[in-house]
């Protein structure tokens, strides 16, 4: 353990530039995630005269066309460095802060979130991962878990702001102008600072991981590949269920009568098992491959989800954020990772942007069906002990397609008829 933390810190000194940059790529996703949107649900509800399902669905519907435009937008990450890439993605994500707190109406108010998913959400957190795969090689899965405190760092800090803005009499707005400000003049300089020279791996670390990296797929031969969509199964539950619990968090909060400060103040417990477990998940990717890893990825998720489900007191909201963070820390890095070892990295923005558009399509649906079936008496406890049957069941397939995975990396005939 002494050398494995010795040798973190001698990793993270010598990859500070590349991986700081990381870092705050995930950070200032933040601004596009459903967490904090979701801190001003119950502001723009009001301010919009919505309900639960009706903000939902609009949040659908901007989710939706972001997923959509992603494919497209991901693309230029094979066309052009990534930092070239950041130069337009942070100052489009400012102007959707400022966007939502001009909002005239509802069709202004959905160009907003749309804008906010596509370049928060999709944008940020596809140029870091795909910049870290194409930067880091035997050590993909630890660089991956050193950039994943960044996101939650904003998780952990951003709600406690938000609430204490407010009980100081502020307001969502001004809460979303200094969001603007912080990204225009803090992020994207920082930024563009770290990334502007990238990382090209040591030829010992890529003979090391030849049988990690697979061959580079197009994105039609990806699309053809049945084992892609078994791979989804699972790759879309982790989004799927922090969407709707993020999204419904007011809902809980009013339900169960916890306090805001305090449901707010677990977010740094979620924040915290994060980044331990995310090294820890990174450790193991790195010594075993990901796809080895694969069928036990989803089951902290599994629990986490009947926790929150089934415990009411306020201490299972901290029980519940705990095991979040477990398993916040392995999907990231094994999500993270992943994909070179299945798909290679010529294409890999392209791949990505297609996985990750998937995957903001699932935090699209979560919001307008969790709140259709609140509005029909289904509420949030019950949905989540559905969540996580779903990831028991996943759990199950992606055994599977880890098996045809592992097959076909030693059957040339069988990689080529894919």
């Amino acid at each position: 353990m002494i050398d494995f933390g010795r040798d973190t810190l001698r990793f993270m000194r010598e990859n500070a530039r590349w991986l700081g940059g990381g870092f705050l790529l995930t950070m200032f996703s933040s601004f596009g995630q459903t967490f904090f949107i979701g801190l001003s649900g119950t502001a723009l509800r009001e301010t919009f005269h919505l309900s639960a399902g009706g903000f939902g669905g609009l949040y659908m519907l901007a989710t939706l066309a972001s997923a959509l435009s992603l494919p497209w937008l991901g693309r230029t990450l094979d066309l052009m460095p990534g930092w070239k890439v950041v130069r337009f993605t942070m100052p489009a994500l400012a102007l959707a802060c400022v966007l939502l707190v001009l909002a005239p109406n509802l069709v202004w108010l959905t160009g907003a979130l749309y804008l906010l998913r596509l370049f928060g959400q999709g944008m940020m957190t596809e140029t870091a991962y795909t910049e870290i795969g194409r930067w880091f090689v035997a050590n993909r899965g630890r660089a991956m878990a050193l950039i994943l405190p960044g996101q939650q760092a904003g998780i952990a800090l951003l709600p406690v702001f938000v609430v204490l803005l407010d009980r100081a009499g502020g307001s969502w707005r001004a809460a979303w102008i200094a969001s603007a400000g912080l990204i225009a003049l803090v992020g994207l300089p920082s930024i563009l600072a770290l990334t502007r020279v990238g990382r090209v791996p040591h030829s010992q670390e890529v003979k090391a991981s030849a049988l990690r990296t697979a061959r580079s797929w197009t994105r039609a031969e990806v699309l053809r590949d049945p084992v892609f969509y078994l791979l989804q199964v699972g790759a879309l539950a982790p989004p799927f269920i922090a969407t709707v619990i993020f999204f419904n968090q007011d809902y809980l909060i009013a339900l169960r009568g916890y306090d805001p400060l305090i449901f707010a103040a677990a977010f740094p417990v979620m924040s915290l098992s994060t980044v331990v477990f995310g090294l820890a998940g990174g450790h193991l990717i790195d010594r075993f491959g990901a796809v080895r890893l694969l069928p036990y990825f989803l089951a902290p998720l599994a629990v986490t989800s009947a926790v929150l489900g089934l415990i009411a007191p306020v201490w299972g909201v901290y029980v519940s954020m705990f095991l979040f963070g477990i398993s916040n820390g392995l999907t990231s890095t094994m999500l993270g990772a992943l994909w070179p070892e299945v798909y290679g990295l010529a294409n890999l923005g392209g791949i990505r942007a297609m996985i990750v558009s998937a995957m903001v399509l699932s935090t699209a649906i979560g919001p307008g069906l969790s709140g259709l079936l609140i509005d029909r008496g289904v509420a949030l406890p019950r949905q989540l002990l559905w969540l996580s049957g779903w990831c028991v069941l996943a759990c199950f397939v992606l055994a599977y397609a880890a098996r045809r995975i592992r097959g076909r990396a030693t059957d040339p005939a069988a990689l080529r008829s894919a």
